[in-house]
């Protein structure tokens, strides 16, 4: 098992990570009173409360990853974020883990398939936080790790390596992979505030066009309307959304 604890001291550092990006809809709903502030809490103090621990039981443990760890992170990553990422919908929705598990997969790999009805009426914060899991997964949080761990003293190399398919393992896009990954997401970043400022000036209100903006730079699908872009019955928003989802299927 202790051959394992270098992946695990990685993995935990992605945990805690991905616990900071729900800090966001974690305020939003306490600014907005919208009911779901409790169950934010829970979610963010037991994903950066999971990420400590296993931080702290398995620091010492600071070997390189070989490739082949990298591939058993890639696989840990994609399949216990989504339990975390599921947290809120539990919490506050009383949703089984089976459906919650299935929308947080959904939205971190883009498929854009949900299970829940009544999206208007939910928590704004779950919507936010729904929609911002396609946004996360429309780059990749391997990416977003291999981007940021690199500021840990931690490489991201193999983990680049696993989750890359066919001739590109052995290509350098840069001089170093750590800066391609913060140039793409520099990229994508700055294309998903143009998309933002497209769908507002198109008539959508600032929050909707956030939320709308992540499923369209992630190609996921996800909407905080039941009716999806039919609820805004507009051809200006439509073809907002064509452009970017064609920019965004071009450039990642």
């Amino acid at each position: 098992m202790k051959r394992y604890y270098p992946v695990i001291r990685v993995l935990s550092l992605v945990i805690f990570m991905f616990g900071l990006t729900m800090l966001v809809p974690w305020a939003l709903s306490w600014a907005l009173h919208d009911g779901a502030e409790s169950a934010f809490d829970e979610a963010v103090l037991l994903t950066l409360g999971s990420g400590l621990g296993l931080w702290y039981a398995t620091r010492r443990e600071k070997r390189d990853l070989t490739i082949r760890d990298g591939f058993l992170m890639v696989a840990l990553v994609w399949t216990v974020l989504p339990v975390y990422a599921s947290l809120p919908l539990i919490i506050q929705l009383n949703a089984s883990f089976t459906d919650a598990y299935f929308e947080a997969v959904s939205g971190l790999t883009t498929t854009g398939a949900t299970v829940f009805e009544g999206l208007d009426k939910l928590p704004v914060s779950l919507n936010f936080w729904r929609t911002q899991l396609v946004w996360l997964g429309g780059m990749g949080l391997i990416v977003l790790a291999v981007a940021v761990l690199p500021l840990l003293g931690i490489g991201g190399r193999q983990m680049f390596k696993a989750e890359t398919p066919g001739p590109m393992k052995d290509s350098k896009m840069t001089p170093r992979i750590a800066e391609t990954a913060k140039g793409l997401w520099v990229v994508y970043t700055l294309i998903s505030i143009a998309c933002v400022l497209g769908y507002q000036w198109a008539g959508m209100t600032w929050l909707d066009a956030i939320m709308h903006m992540f499923a369209t730079m992630g190609l996921g699908g996800f909407s905080s309307h039941d009716a999806s872009f039919g609820y805004f019955d507009s051809p200006a928003i439509e073809a907002v959304s064509i452009a970017f989802m064609l920019i965004a299927g071009c450039n990642f």
